[in-house]
């Protein structure tokens, strides 16, 4: 007797298996055959990246005047280095709208190159920054004139 209870476990256990596979199978297959096919399942999505900025809009948009020069500097060491706009962080961080040698005016973030050997190292207010390393002591400091009001 004690035979045919595990001649019975046996059998239930394989029959499990068995149901079990099919039903894998059945899954398997009806995943596979609902996926959509042709050349569009194989494509990845296309990614789009923000071309690069466009100096004159970010110059319009920082306040900039349409054909007026920029005013120079208050404090000034240089005269090639004219600050037409900024845009101040809390956190140490922003970007400035400097135009070099009367060139049209370009953004520039804090800690990226201005020119050869000088880097913009922070903005505030109505003020930008440039030094020959991050750290080190200030170069050049631009300012921005003090607004006309009408």
């Amino acid at each position: 007797m004690a035979a045919s209870v595990q001649n019975r476990w046996v059998v239930r256990g394989g029959t499990f298996v068995l149901w079990a596979a099919v039903a894998a199978s059945l899954a398997w297959w009806g995943l596979k055959l609902a996926a959509p096919s042709g050349p569009s399942a194989s494509v990845a999505p296309q990614v789009r990246t923000a071309g690069p900025a466009d100096p004159a809009a970010v110059a319009r948009l920082l306040g900039a005047g349409p054909q007026t020069p920029a005013a120079a500097p208050v404090a000034s060491l240089n005269s090639r280095f004219s600050l037409v706009g900024v845009v101040a962080g809390r956190s140490h961080g922003g970007a400035a709208l400097i135009a070099v040698d009367g060139k049209p005016p370009r953004p520039f973030r804090v800690g990226s190159a201005v020119d050869e050997g000088l880097l913009l190292q922070s903005v505030e207010g109505r003020r930008a920054v440039l030094a020959s390393s991050a750290g080190g002591p200030a170069v050049l400091t631009l300012e921005m004139p003090p607004v006309r009001r009408q």
